[in-house]
């Protein structure tokens, strides 16, 4: 387990489980549900998890490269979806530490994925920065996604204020359907139990107020800043907003694929998104 620290400020990162962020906190309070002793990460309404090289559902593990028809392994029984991608599922290598930075790196090859991802977790006086780059090491140019999956805590009042154009419903096994046009989400309780939804035309910025302050604003750039993926269970006090590369299942359904399509890498083309949390 990697600790940081910088300011009021302070992480902890395992980089046997997927990289994941066990603990996030400001002077002491959570900001991500921290990861019980004895749980992974990666299983749990809690930390925050990387995904690549797909977000989301593919419905099936169905994706076709080159006229090729490959199945990622289904991790989500009931619904026969590939949940998530691979890389929150690995140990991630540490190529530098200090303490209030690190970079750590890990490797994709199962195909039609072969893929290198290199993440960068910084705080800072001001808060949390994360920078994801993954990069195609394969011979063939492969649809790719990634995306950052936190479980900020969510005490009754919490609201959530965010800009998008176009949404999603989704059917029975949680795969996104029907586009429509939408403003956002602007709310508490009311308006946020029970999502598990995509939200396309995002402007890469989401604030999160919770009862007595302080707000957490929540900015994504690159590959990160067009496409938010809301969850927001009743079975527990947390807020998942996640910034992600595309639509879910988007390399299967064209009329979704409009909306933000997974990216086509070329080998050595790499997808680079950063993520910064701050209070305001």
């Amino acid at each position: 387990m990697i600790g940081l620290a910088a300011g009021d400020w302070a992480a902890t990162i395992l980089e046997d489980e997927g990289a994941a962020l066990g603990t996030l906190t400001w002077r002491g309070r959570d900001i991500v549900a921290p990861v019980p002793a004895g749980e992974s990460p990666n299983r749990g309404l809690h930390s925050a998890f990387l995904m690549a090289p797909w977000t989301n559902r593919l419905d099936g593990g169905r994706i076709t490269v080159n006229g090729t028809e490959y199945r990622m392994p289904i991790n989500r029984p009931p619904e026969g979806n590939a949940l998530h991608g691979f890389v929150r599922d690995q140990a991630w290598k540490i190529v530098s530490q200090a303490t209030d930075r690190a970079v750590l790196s890990c490797v994709v090859d199962h195909p039609p994925f072969r893929c290198g991802a290199w993440l960068t977790v910084a705080l800072t006086d001001q808060g949390l920065s994360l920078t994801l780059a993954l990069t195609n090491t394969g011979s063939q140019p492969t649809p790719m996604g990634m995306g950052w999956h936190p479980f900020f805590t969510r005490p009754l009042g919490t609201r959530l204020r965010f800009a998008a154009t176009t949404t999603f419903s989704r059917d029975a096994r949680g795969l996104a359907q029907s586009p429509r046009p939408s403003a956002g989400l602007a709310g508490g309780e009311a308006v946020l139990v029970g999502h598990d939804t995509h939200f396309a035309g995002w402007d890469g910025l989401a604030e999160i107020a919770w009862p007595g302050g302080p707000n957490l604003v929540l900015r994504a750039t690159g590959d990160w800043s067009r496409h938010l993926q809301i969850y927001a269970p009743s079975v527990a006090e947390v807020l998942c907003v996640e910034p992600v590369s595309h639509v879910p299942d988007a390399v299967n359904r064209p009329d979704l694929a409009a909306h933000g399509p997974m990216h086509v890498l070329a080998p050595g083309q790499a997808l680079q998104g950063t993520a910064t949390l701050h209070l305001g």
